[in-house]
């Protein structure tokens, strides 16, 4: 766990998808058809979150409908085919007038590395691809797409004296 001071300070919190809503695998059917499994109770702890003041946004390198239709199912701000994360990261927070170290980022794999670097809180699931487990602050005890959203989410609640039903 990392110290509530950290996150108390916590204004924007980043996920990537793939891998951190969910499990990292997809189905695919003969027609092409991509599906994808999430965490239902990942949508609970996004209202925690921003209950406390933390806005949530999904930046994702995977061209796909099922990311953006999974953000509406949330109503989470989301970029999806975005080839450079960090860029679209720090555009966000400049219009909402964030810095970077008042922002969390939750990814899992390589082509994280570059936000995971740049924020003031890198935060990797339990099942991260390993080159980028050194960069994280905190390694959540949950794996993706099996609460490590929730887990994340439900932390920040705590740190900024969440409380009561949301």
């Amino acid at each position: 766990m990392i110290d509530a001071s950290v996150l108390e300070a916590l204004r924007l919190a980043v996920f990537d998808f793939d891998g951190v809503f969910t499990d990292n695998r997809v189905w695919v059917d003969e027609s092409g058809t991509e599906s994808v499994v999430c965490w239902r109770g990942d949508g609970l702890g996004l209202r925690r979150l921003e209950s406390v003041g933390v806005e949530p946004l999904i930046v994702s390198t995977e061209p796909s409908t099922v990311v953006a239709a999974r953000a509406r199912k949330l109503r989470v701000d989301c970029a999806h085919g975005v080839e450079h994360k960090l860029e679209v990261v720090q555009a966000h927070a400049e219009r909402r007038g964030v810095g970077l170290e008042q922002t969390a980022f939750v990814g899992n794999d390589v082509n994280d590395a570059e936000c995971l670097r740049a924020v003031g809180l890198a935060v990797v699931p339990a099942d991260a691809w390993p080159e980028v487990v050194p960069l994280a602050a905190w390694v959540l005890r949950r794996p993706g797409g099996r609460g490590c959203v929730r887990e994340f989410c439900d932390a920040v609640w705590h740190a900024r004296g969440g409380g009561g039903s949301t």
